[in-house]
């Protein structure tokens, strides 16, 4: 049977060509994982900003409130996303005492819903892994106690020995359920407009879990 198969050009043809595809597919697989690297985004509390500004009729309110953590995680070969990002919402504050007070016991109740947070879960483009990169992420906002889905324009940008992330977006809150603090005196806005100024050390890569 040996000598048969040994002289059977074809059957020797076959065999070289199934070891060559099977090779060529076990190569493949190794440069996919090769290719495929998790890129870890921790935030930098300290050094993070979110910033409000609602309008009214006579004059501007800003404010600000504090991330208490964030941690990204993106996968560069499947553009997949995951992470937590949570605000502290009793940190809340416009600079104006009995405004703040309002704003906490009556708009946002943060004694009660005392957590805002955003779980992104798409991104639409490319995040590099050194240099600029400009997205679009998708993901779920939560704000006092319901979830809201939201796609915000993320601007990052990679250092050697850190990184920076820069979004404006618009929270349209009375539309969400959230309590409009108009009076009939003063009027403002039902939707208030976020910046967020992100920060943290180098970011980690490592083969996805």
């Amino acid at each position: 049977m040996f000598a048969r198969l040994s002289g059977d050009g074809n059957s020797a043809s076959s065999i070289r060509s199934l070891s060559a595809i099977v090779l060529a597919f076990f190569c493949c697989g190794a440069a996919a994982a090769a290719q495929s690297q998790e890129l870890r985004l921790q935030f930098d509390s300290s050094k993070t900003s979110i910033a409000f500004t609602l309008g009214d009729i006579l004059h501007t309110v800003h404010g600000s409130f504090q991330l208490k953590q964030g941690d990204v995680k993106y996968n560069t070969a499947t553009k997949s996303v995951s992470g937590n990002l949570i605000v502290d919402a009793t940190s809340g504050q416009s600079g104006n005492r009995s405004r703040d007070r309002k704003m906490h016991k009556e708009i946002i109740e943060s004694a009660q819903f005392p957590v805002i947070s955003f779980r992104p879960d798409r991104v639409e483009g490319t995040v590099a892994t050194m240099g600029a990169s400009t997205l679009q992420v998708h993901g779920i906002f939560s704000i006092h106690g319901t979830d809201h889905e939201l796609t915000m324009p993320v601007r990052v940008e990679v250092f050697p020995d850190h990184w920076t992330a820069d979004t404006h977006f618009t929270i349209p809150y009375v539309k969400w359920g959230i309590k409009n603090p108009s009076t009939f005196v003063l009027r403002v806005s039902e939707s208030v407009e976020i910046d967020v100024h992100a920060t943290g050390a180098s970011p980690s890569t490592g083969s996805p879990h």
